[in-house]
């Protein structure tokens, strides 16, 4: 019996925890516990690996990582650059590419260029305060929306929002566009700091045998 500990993966839920357990799968880490869709299990676990894996909601999952509940983590940039929480992002995976922009009817784009105080909705505060007041030096006023961010200014809300763009086919549908990029987004893996001093090697492994099944 091996006296290893067990490393503790927190995946976001969804199709960013499919990816990667497609991925982990490519390289020889595998979790038949979670295929059981029916399972009520919240911990599952590969016992010859030593490897521990639950599922989280995206912005839980830095949370997680910060205090030590989980070793690495899985989750998109946007939630890293949104929580801002203390630990090491170490991978880009690759998949669920997408971008962070201000978005908004095209006549917006005057009071963008010209630094004019407006207002901005956005699920995301964090990353639109970064952007607006660090960035650009712009005044904003910025207003949290928890869901259908596009009805801000179609509702004279706010003069743009911040969100998260793929394909932008809901922005054109609704009379908007990228105004500007603030930065492009994706699967990212993140380590605890204690977890990356304690087990360098295991984890500088994992990192090694991704970037190898990448390239």
């Amino acid at each position: 019996m091996s006296d290893k500990r067990y490393l503790t993966f927190a995946l976001g839920k969804g199709r960013l925890a499919r990816k990667t357990l497609e991925l982990f799968e490519q390289i020889g880490i595998t979790c038949e516990e979670m295929k059981d869709k029916d399972s009520r299990k919240l911990i599952f676990v590969n016992e010859e690996l030593q490897l521990r894996f639950f599922l989280a909601k995206g912005p839980d999952v830095p949370t997680y990582v910060e205090y030590g509940a989980a070793d690495i983590g899985v989750v998109g940039r946007d939630t890293i650059l949104e929580e801002n929480r203390n630990v090491y992002e170490v991978l880009d995976l690759g998949f669920g590419k997408c971008r962070m922009c201000v978005c908004g009817p095209r006549e917006a784009r005057e009071l963008l260029q010209h630094h004019e105080r407006i207002r901005v909705a956005s699920k995301y505060p964090n990353i639109a305060r970064e952007y607006f007041y660090n960035k650009k030096h712009q005044t904003v006023d910025i207003i949290k929306l928890n869901g259908s961010v596009e009805l801000g200014p179609l509702v004279e809300l706010s003069d743009v929002i911040v969100d998260i763009v793929e394909t932008g086919g809901t922005l054109k549908e609704n009379g908007l566009e990228v105004l500007e990029e603030i930065c492009p987004l994706s699967a990212r893996m993140i380590v605890n700091p204690v977890s990356m001093q304690m087990e360098t090697e295991r984890v500088k492994n994992l990192i090694h045998r991704l970037r190898a099944q990448m390239s």
